[in-house]
């Protein structure tokens, strides 16, 4: 779980582009990431193969 904070963190601070999430690590980082006050600046594009790209928005969706 922590792994899961220091790489939203990263991708926030621009350290990193994207992360990559495995479809059997989704649901356990989701609970990390919708408790963040930032959440809505990280965008998820699901990928073919089940796993999904973040990446961190300047704006945040509504």
């Amino acid at each position: 779980m922590n792994t899961y904070i220091q790489q939203l963190d990263e991708l926030r601070e621009g350290i990193v582009s994207s992360i990559s999430i495995e479809k059997e690590e989704f649901f356990e980082f989701r609970e990390v990431l919708i408790q963040r006050e930032d959440f809505k600046h990280f965008r998820g594009t699901a990928k073919q193969g089940g796993f999904v790209i973040y990446t961190y928005e300047a704006n945040s969706r509504s």
